[in-house]
């Protein structure tokens, strides 16, 4: 039953998307077919991550009033309308940036697993209006085989993933460091995003095949992009808040 479902409404979509690609593409470059699928994809998924990206600045934005809120020694249920107070004046939702990021998971899985399973495009799953491909290229722009490893490209996807993690917001460190389990928790898995899981992106990269390497380059190159539009957004919300505004441009 799940797995009817999967096939029918992402991973059968998106593998008869990328056949039509190699289909209509001269030569048949799976490689570039893999870059425009991976961008089409992205740019539809692009408002629900763009938001869920500015959710998380506005939360780091208002962590600094959050804690005096916490610090304030008020009673719970004063505390959680003095919270409630702040996110209705700032037009934020500290739920939505994790509701946006659950809803795009299933489609961003389902579009590596195409990749993943090594661009099969002669199956059961190609709808009637989708012709097989008369020809599949698996070697992008004539030099490098997707279809195998590439350790080039798995160092390109490490790299691509390092810059988009030095990108994202830092969490914001507070005053007085407490210690505490959520703040070490916090700064580990920020400094892993940063350090550790480029090389983990590099060696599952390498592990696969070039074409779910391609797929990590191209997916990071945009949401590096998408991460300097939105910090440049920051800078403005900044500027609001520092002025006494709401952050609801920031949206």
């Amino acid at each position: 039953m799940l797995s009817n479902i999967w096939d029918t409404v992402l991973y059968g979509p998106l593998l008869n998307a990328l056949a039509f690609l190699v289909s209509i593409i001269p030569g048949g470059d799976v490689g570039i077919a893999v870059i425009i699928l991976t961008l089409f994809v992205k740019t539809v998924l692009f408002p629900l991550s763009q938001r869920s990206i500015e959710s998380q600045i506005k939360m780091n934005l208002l962590a600094p009033e959050l804690k005096k809120i916490k610090d304030s020694g008020a009673s719970k249920e004063e505390q959680a309308k003095q919270t409630f107070e702040l996110y209705k004046h700032h037009k934020t939702n500290p739920f939505s940036g994790c509701l946006l990021v659950l809803i795009q998971i299933p489609i961003i899985f389902a579009l590596y697993y195409v990749f993943l399973k090594g661009i099969n495009l002669d199956g059961g799953l190609l709808y009637s209006f989708i012709n097989v491909p008369e020809h599949i290229n698996m070697i992008f722009l004539g030099v490098l085989d997707i279809g195998q490893k590439s350790i080039i490209l798995a160092i390109l996807a490490g790299v691509s993933q390092y810059f988009q993690a030095l990108l994202m917001p830092k969490p914001v460190a507070p005053e007085k460091p407490s210690g505490s389990f959520q703040e070490n928790f916090t700064k580990s898995m920020h400094t892993q995003m940063k350090y550790i899981f480029p090389f983990v992106v590099a060696f599952i990269a390498y592990s696969v095949s070039g074409a779910v390497a391609l797929y990590w380059i191209t997916s990071n190159i945009f949401a590096i992009g998408q991460q300097v539009y939105a910090n440049k957004k920051k800078k403005l919300a900044l500027k609001a808040v520092g002025q006494g505004q709401s952050l609801g441009k920031l949206s």
